[in-house]
């Protein structure tokens, strides 16, 4: 089943390899240094102008590479949406 994460983006449950809140792991230099890396790589993708609360891991499903998105919606909202009833 497909969450949607904001914007005009869905993305498949199974697809989805973490949800991370930017205020608590944007903390961490490994992990900014991660997003530096991906964004160099053309590999993130911001799904909304508005202020990024989220970002997503996700498997592209073709490749075996990631994508990163970054949205707008908190980790906790994108939770929920993934333990709806027919989401599992």
């Amino acid at each position: 089943m497909y969450i949607h994460i904001g914007g005009d983006i869905s993305l498949l449950k199974k697809n989805i390899i973490a949800i991370c809140d930017m205020d608590n792991t944007t903390i961490s230099k490994w992990t900014r240094q991660f997003l530096q890396y991906a964004e160099a790589d053309g590999d993130v993708i911001n799904v909304s102008d508005e202020l990024p609360r989220t970002f997503i891991v996700a498997d592209d499903g073709k490749n075996k590479k990631f994508k990163i998105y970054i949205s707008p919606i908190s980790s906790a909202t994108l939770l929920k949406r993934s333990e709806e009833d027919g989401l599992e």
